[in-house]
């Protein structure tokens, strides 16, 4: 009978042991997971794996580099204008409450040649959604073809670096030469981004991302 009471409370003593180990290592999980950055990517085609499989897209292979410190959120849409992305950009904010948002919209605005004021005004305005939110913003600069003409392009692109001065923020330029002078590395529409494009895509942001401190 004594057997039986030492070894109860041996049992009793182990189960408490384990409990209490379940609950420290999901007390440790929570805060890790608390602790880890949420990075919202908010774009259209360029950031959506158009052509190919989303796993294949640069946001998800910037995902799997990062590992499980981060928490990546990819609600980019083809197709997607400013106008769309204004409209869609207050509850995505909301629901996923991002530590930092990349923004990368404005290229269907200026394929459809949109007055480049209009696109820079829902720029603007997200930009500030984001801010006032608390996360970071980055915005992503991107460019239209020279088929557009000189002026155009030319207005098209300033967007990006003058809104980045004007609300201080980060800017990464996507219109980058090892990207759109190589072979290989754009579709047959010369719009966007081929599948041996997407890994230089990915490198492009976590070097911006390493070289700015966003990702400590």
């Amino acid at each position: 009978m004594l057997k039986d009471s030492i070894q109860g409370s041996i049992y009793a003593r182990n189960k408490r042991i384990i409990l209490c180990f379940v609950l420290l290592l999901c007390t440790f999980n929570c805060i890790k997971f608390a602790q880890a950055k949420h990075l919202l990517v908010f774009g259209d085609s360029l950031s959506a794996a158009y052509g190919m499989e989303l796993h294949q897209g640069w946001v998800q292979l910037m995902e799997n580099e990062l590992g499980e410190d981060y928490s990546v959120s990819n609600a980019s849409i083809s197709g997607e204008t400013t106008v769309g992305g204004l409209a869609r950009l207050p509850e995505t904010l909301n629901e996923l409450q991002p530590d930092i948002v990349l923004l990368e919209l404005g290229a269907n605005d200026g394929l459809r040649g949109y007055p480049v004021g209009r696109i820079k005004a829902n720029l603007s305005s997200m930009i500030q959604l984001i801010q006032d939110s608390g996360a970071i913003a980055i915005l992503a600069g991107i460019s239209v073809p020279p088929s557009y003409g000189p002026r155009y392009v030319e207005q098209f692109q300033s967007i990006f670096r003058q809104l980045a001065e004007e609300h201080r923020i980060p800017f990464i330029d996507f219109y980058d030469q090892r990207l759109v002078s190589t072979p290989g590395f754009i579709q047959e529409d010369g719009l966007h981004p081929s599948l041996a494009g997407q890994p230089i895509i990915r490198d492009l942001v976590l070097e911006f991302f390493e070289s700015r401190a966003l990702l400590e």
